[in-house]
């Protein structure tokens, strides 16, 4: 008898509960998908937002779904409500614009966060204020400790070098390392050349020079591979350092926007080449198998290390987690313009019996190309002067016809200044052009006093000849050698107004705002063969975006905010 009570009240209990949900439902009918997703429901929904996805087959979206990080479901938001379930964030954003996640195509990451915590004398404006700062600095330093920094640019103080005697009163008991924001060029004190066995009879390295008074003595400043007398006497950095810097580095990108970098490393001429291996052992490995990784890295090694990199590609493939992935194999034509060592045809207007430096032997560098390319491993040149571009696309296309039949997705980093013919062979040639429009900010004055007026405004910084020659555009900061602001780069691009100016520079070379935005998703995501994993919006690939606080895309277009609102990497907020 007590059972059959017991029986009457769970059947009495049971259909109470099936009439409240039915009576939910009923009023409630936007609701009613919920009782049958329940098993494929997405983690978040974005809805009510302007999304631009970088797919050419759906352009823009108003609603997204994500599930274990990666996209479901994009379309409107009557597409995506479906998805929504019991467990659903949904993230209404009000019209709000969303962007793919930034990818950087170009930065020294470690190397960047390094620098974040050493003396900055980016912007410095005169020798007094270079003085005064290194001065405050040295301060804090025990007799005999480094004195590390850079980002210096006499550019902007009127184009005096500095030398070792604006420092060596203030730092007699310790050595002074720092580098030029180009990387291609730094300053030692007396007592850093005194250590690194620098003298009036040292001899400058193949593709590398000691600048030396008109008496034979050095002045201090190092030019590429002559930088290496000085670094390799600085002590080793600690392995928390860079791993500190790693994570410092991170945040800052996802502040700007950034949710994937390509790391060409802490290599340059002069640099030891271990320094990217170490890192990938110490730092990177550390950081994804302790779960701090908080973007996604893809890794360049210097080329001398390709037969490395090789057995690494072929045991573990590109991808060696969701967060790190193997880029290829980077090499270096020539300086920078800069430090007058950029390779051009003709001579510098300032220094007329100086073309510039090759700072690689090129029948080593076409068979290590070879060699790296027939592996599978995609190679990167460094090359700013028209000559060495010119060279490397030669290079380039010795090569393909050695490998017939791969898709090399060759890169010049870069690509800085290039003779007319120049633009349509990376098109022809199928070589990305991966390029930093910030670098406009910097150059547009001193390039004209440096290579002339006419050569300057004819040959640097062609965008948009590049994209009428088919080329494949990848932007990215070059960071630290400039900032990481994907946002102002665009607006770069598309202005090319530098700083105290108000009228464009080379105006003919401005590119739109859908060919910007591109180099900065999907374009970079493709010149590092990661365009089916990232770059765009695209059901299957990772939710990797940015909402920005432009409220519908005709204001996006009409004012390019000055940061993000937030970035999401895996569907997962990272910043703020």
């Amino acid at each position: 008898m007590a059972t059959g009570r017991g029986l009457v009240t769970f059947i009495s209990a049971a259909a109470a509960a099936i009439l409240a949900i039915f009576v939910f439902l009923l009023l409630n009918p936007s609701r009613r998908h919920l009782i049958w997703v329940r098993d494929s429901a997405a983690d978040l929904v974005v809805r009510n937002a302007t999304i631009y996805t970088s797919d050419a087959s759906i352009p823009f979206a108003e609603a997204m779904a994500v599930r274990n990080g990666r996209i479901l479901r994009i379309g409107t938001d009557a597409h995506v409500r479906g998805l929504i379930g019991y467990r659903t964030h949904e993230l209404n954003l009000e019209g709000k614009v969303v962007l793919p996640g930034f990818i950087d195509s170009h930065v020294h990451l470690i190397s960047g966060g390094l620098q974040m915590g050493r003396v900055n004398l980016q912007g410095i404006k005169s020798k007094e204020d270079f003085v005064m700062t290194v001065k405050e600095a040295v301060k804090d330093k025990l007799p005999g400790d480094w004195l590390l920094g850079g980002r210096w640019n006499n550019d902007i103080w009127g184009g005096e070098l500095p030398d070792a005697s604006w420092i060596d009163d203030i730092t007699r008991d310790n050595p002074v390392w720092f580098i030029r924001m180009d990387g291609h060029m730094g300053l030692a004190n007396s007592l850093a050349l005194k250590l690194a066995g620098i003298t009036n009879s040292s001899l400058d390295p193949v593709g590398g020079t000691i600048l030396k008074t008109s008496n034979g003595d050095p002045t201090g400043l190092l030019i590429d591979s002559a930088m290496k007398l000085v670094l390799t006497v600085i002590p080793e950095i600690l392995v928390h350092e860079r791993q500190e810097a790693l994570i410092r580095a991170s945040k800052y990108a996802l502040m700007k926007g950034v949710t994937t970098m390509v790391d060409m490393g802490r290599y340059f001429p002069g640099a030891s080449v271990d320094d990217s291996w170490q890192d990938l052992s110490d730092v990177y490995k550390w950081a994804d198998s302790s779960g701090k990784m908080l973007i996604r890295v893809c890794l360049f090694f210097p080329l001398q290390t390709w037969s490395r990199l090789r057995d690494l590609f072929e045991d573990k493939g590109r991808s060696l987690s969701q967060w790190l992935y193997v880029g290829g194999v980077k090499a270096f034509a020539d300086g920078s313009l800069g430090s007058n060592s950029a390779l051009f045809h003709e001579p510098y207007e300032d220094d007329p019996h100086n073309y510039g430096l090759q700072v690689s032997d090129f029948d080593w560098l076409f068979n290590a190309i070879v060699a790296s390319d027939k592996t599978g491993l995609q190679v990167a040149v460094h090359a700013i002067g028209d000559k060495a571009n010119d060279m490397v696309l030669d290079l380039f296309n010795s090569v393909k016809s050695v490998n017939e039949g791969r898709d090399h997705r060759f890169r010049i980093e870069h690509a800085q200044h290039l003779v007319a013919e120049a633009t349509s062979r990376f098109g022809v040639q199928s070589v990305i052009a991966s390029v930093q429009p910030d670098h406009i900010l910097d150059d547009a004055s001193s390039a004209e006093k440096k290579i002339g007026k006419a050569r300057a405004q004819k040959g640097s910084y062609l965008f948009r000849s590049l994209l009428a020659g088919g080329a494949k555009l990848a932007f990215g900061s070059d960071w630290p050698v400039a900032d990481i602001d994907p946002l102002r780069s665009i607006k770069t691009a598309m202005t090319r107004i530098p700083p105290g100016q108000e009228t464009a520079w080379i105006p003919s070379e401005r590119v739109g705002l859908d060919d910007a935005l591109n180099a900065y998703t999907i374009g970079a995501a493709y010149a590092c063969f990661l365009d089916n994993e990232l770059g765009s919006l695209s059901p299957g690939k990772y939710a990797d975006f940015v909402v920005l606080p432009s409220s519908s895309w005709e204001e996006f277009k009409k004012s390019i905010p000055s940061s993000v609102s937030a970035t999401y990497v895996s569907g997962l907020q990272a910043y703020p």
